[in-house]
């Protein structure tokens, strides 16, 4: 073992973050919590872990479980397309979960990374994993300035990392540099003098750990303008699931109209979309609840304002969208923009 390995692992047995999935070689659940802990916090991420596992056991259970209600358990975690990848994933595996790395790579939503991680945790398989923690730790510990995020950065650090990855235990040794670089190696202002590993840093010696690691620079944001409706009619509202491969796939939403740019109220209510909402001759109350909400996505920001119409209890309008007695929505699963809006109004 390298004097590497040995002090990060060293230090794993002092400061390790005691969860769930760290007490289990069950691949169905390290499976689970990785693809939970890819875009989430494990703060954010460990109660969803518990009660999606609580709900769906096995792969068994996940995979004869309906899409809708899968959804709804992954409700607020955002990046929808892994809950429905996990699904997917699920039913293709027939019997015991796959046990080699090019099966586990095969299953829909695993990349290079959750397959490392799935066969060091669950098996003891000589895989090593490269997230964001590691290009950290291993950019700032060797003094490596070639962007984390270019192709020749994933090659090297991919390299890097096994080359490093202590081969008779690597599970333990993936855990503990993935806690060392979310616990003590953090990205900005870390502890560098209690630091296990500073006496043969490259970044602290020559001072680099507050530009290190580099990236070549971020995806710019751009804007999207949506306007939803909330329809009362009595005790029922109308919803609609997306579809399409956009965001929010497979969740639920007030009808929707999206435009080009931001619009005034007079001009939103003289869209020919939101004239051809209503049946001819009614006369709903209209009213703007909110405008202008921001929510930020990846690589988008959603620019919304929101609507409420009341129709009559015998209105024949929207009738294109699907009607739930409003007391029941919230068995449905909807994006976190949603869930606010409802949150706040109902």
């Amino acid at each position: 073992m390298s004097d590497f390995s040995n002090k990060l692992i060293d230090w794993y047995s002092v400061n390790k973050r005691a969860l769930p999935w760290r007490e289990t070689t069950d691949p169905y659940l390290i499976w689970i919590s990785e693809i939970i802990l890819q875009q989430t916090r494990v703060v954010q991420g460990y109660d969803y872990f518990i009660r999606f596992v609580e709900r769906f056991p096995t792969v068994k259970s996940l995979a004869e479980a309906d899409e809708d209600e899968v959804m709804k358990y992954w409700q607020g975690l955002g990046y929808y397309s892994r809950a429905r990848n996990l699904h997917t994933a699920a039913k293709s595996i027939l019997g015991d979960f796959p046990k080699s790395y090019d099966e586990i790579l095969s299953l829909k939503g695993v990349g290079e990374y959750t397959a490392s991680a799935i066969c060091s945790f669950a098996y003891n398989l000589p895989y090593a994993v490269v997230d964001g923690n590691v290009y950290r730790v291993l950019s700032r510990y060797l003094g490596i300035d070639t962007p984390i995020d270019s192709t020749q950065g994933k090659k090297l650090f991919a390299s890097l990392a096994a080359e490093l990855l202590d081969k008779s235990n690597p599970g333990i040794y993936n855990q503990a540099i993935m806690d060392f670089g979310a616990i003590q190696c953090i990205p900005s202002s870390p502890d560098c003098n209690v630091c296990p590993l500073v006496d043969s840093c490259i970044a602290f010696a020559e001072k680099l750990t507050r530009v290190l690691p580099v990236k070549q620079g971020k995806t710019k944001s751009s804007n999207r303008y949506f306007n939803y409706i909330y329809v009362r009619m009595g005790a029922y509202t109308f919803i609609n699931k997306r579809s399409g491969n956009d965001i929010w796939k497979n969740l639920f939403e007030l009808p929707l109209i999206e435009t080009e740019h931001l619009l005034s109220e007079e001009e939103f209510y003289a869209l020919p979309q939101f004239q051809q909402l209503f049946t001819s001759g009614e006369e709903p109350m209209i009213r703007c609840l909110e405008r202008n909400v921001k929510h930020v996505l990846s690589h988008r920001i959603i620019i919304t304002n929101f609507y409420e119409v009341v129709l009559s209890e015998h209105s024949k309008s929207f009738s294109n969208y699907k009607k739930v007695a409003i007391k029941d929505i919230d068995q449905f699963a909807v994006s976190r923009l949603i869930h606010l809006f409802l949150e706040k109004y109902l």
